[in-house]
Formats: C-alpha cells, sequence, structure tokens
C-alpha cells in the first residue's frame, strides 16, 4: 500500500498549486490513501470549510490540521460533519470536530489519528496518554498514520519511538521545513520529524520574508500576508505491508 502524506498547505495560491500537481502525482505513483494537512490552508490562516473543500478536490482523502484549526468559527459545523477531517485529539472533547477518522479502503481500512505537542503550543491534554487512550479504538486497523503537530524536534522524536511497532508512520508537522531525518524505525514505524509545507517557495513559512523580518527586527505587531512566486509541494510517500501494518520504505517528496 502506498501513503502519501502532504505538508501544511499555506493559502490560495499553494491549494491551487496543490490541485493542480497532487492528481498527476498520485495518478503516477499509485496512490492508495492521502493524507494532507491543511490547517493554514485559508487565505490569511486556519482552515475553512472551503478551502477544505478544494484540499478534497485535489485528491486528499483524510485533512488533518494542527494549533490554528478553530482561527475561523465558520469551520466549526464543517469540523463536526462527516467530512473526514480531523483536529488534534488532545484538545478538549467537548471541542468541535473528531481527532481521528477511519478511512475505508476496501480491503482494507486506515486509521488516521491527528496529535499536538505540548512544547512551546497551547496547553492540551498529554500528547502520550491520549494516543494510549486512541490506539485501542483502532484495533481493527493494520495501518495507521499519525499526523503529530508539534514545534520541539525532541518532543516529535519522542512520539516516534513511543509508537514504533503500534503504527505505521509518525509524520510531523508544523514547523513548515522539511527535515532530512526521515526513517523506519527498528519495531518497523516510519517516522519524519517535519513532512515540510506545500505554499511559496521564496517565503518565511509561507509569509513574505520582508514583513517576518520586520516583525522580528523591530518586535511590533505585523500583519502577515502569504508570499507569492514559485510553489513547492513537500511530503512524504511511504510504502506499507497490509497484513501486517509495518512500514516498508519513507521517501521524501518535494515537487516544484
Amino acid at each position: 500500500m502506498l501513503i502519501f502524506t502532504v505538508g501544511d498547505v499555506v493559502g490560495k495560491a499553494a491549494r491551487d498549486f496543490l490541485i493542480e500537481r497532487l492528481p498527476v502525482y498520485k495518478k503516477f505513483k499509485g496512490i492508495d490513501l492521502c493524507i494532507v494537512n491543511g490547517e493554514n490552508s485559508a487565505q490569511g490562516n486556519g482552515i475553512s470549510p472551503s478551502s477544505c473543500e478544494q484540499l478534497f478536490l485535489a485528491g486528499a482523502d483524510v485533512v488533518t490540521t494542527g494549533n490554528h484549526v478553530y482561527k475561523r468559527n465558520e469551520v466549526y459545523e464543517y469540523l463536526d460533519s462527516q467530512k473526514p477531517v480531523i483536529r488534534p485529539a488532545n484538545y478538549n472533547e467537548n471541542n468541535p470536530g473528531k481527532g481521528y477518522v477511519i478511512a475505508d479502503k476496501g480491503r482494507y481500512q486506515c486509521g488516521v489519528i491527528n496529535i499536538m505537542g505540548t512544547a512551546f503550543l497551547e496547553c492540551v491534554e498529554n500528547p502520550f496518554c491520549c494516543m494510549d487512550r486512541i490506539l485501542p479504538k483502532l484495533s481493527d486497523c493494520k495501518i495507521i498514520i499519525v499526523d503529530f503537530h508539534a514545534e520541539a524536534t525532541s518532543e516529535k522524536r519522542a512520539m516516534g519511538f513511543y509508537l514504533d511497532g503500534k503504527v505505521t508512520a509518525v509524520v510531523g508537522t508544523h514547523t513548515h521545513v522539511q527535515t532530512a531525518d526521515e526513517q523506519i524505525l527498528r519495531s518497523g514505524t516510519a517516522y519524519i520529524t517535519d513532512l515540510g509545507m506545500t505554499g511559496p517557495l521564496q517565503s518565511v513559512l509561507g509569509i513574505k520574508p520582508e514583513l517576518v523580518i520586520n516583525k522580528l527586527k523591530y518586535q511590533m505587531p505585523t500583519r502577515f500576508e502569504n508570499a507569492v512566486g514559485d510553489m513547492i509541494l513537500c511530503g512524504c510517500l511511504i510504502e506499507a505491508d497490509e497484513k501486517t501494518g509495518k512500514a516498508l520504505s519513507i521517501e521524501r517528496v518535494v515537487i516544484s
């Protein structure tokens, strides 16, 4: 089974680029399951019903999110719908949305879980305890993919080793810069610290560089705007054994 996981989509231009490039790549590789992080897919920030629908139009089977999921209140009802869009499972259980979804791929079912780190981010349920709580609910799924939306590399690495052998893959999101540490861990779990982003190449995490520089240099409030220009699509291609749920390979992907 081939699974393609796509890093944070940033803004409208990135959505358009995804719609243009993702279907071609999926067909060329024969992708069975595509997971896209869309927490920054709305123009400016956050995710909206319309921006999420465009991700599905591009070919996403499941859309994951992160700490910006509740930025726009128009998405709350949408998160509670039957759409395969999920938010970090370790937010309060009464919050809009669900933390995991089971994608029915015919002869097998695939679990997709979204969790968020606590280092340098919001105060949510401990992600390790959250995973202990959720995994038994997906006992019928051989293939389980975890989008760990976190800031600290150490927290992501620790989660990878904690879940090694329990899930098919742990892929990090949030920092928007693709890391070069993809590997198969000892017990068969594919891991990468960060998938990177789908967005403007000449940018700071998708934002116009001059705006970020001014913010950091003068420490004054700055209204961020998405950068324009050449786009990149970053992610990972993971091959998994359908019978065991173990990862067979993981490959970084950058499409320009």
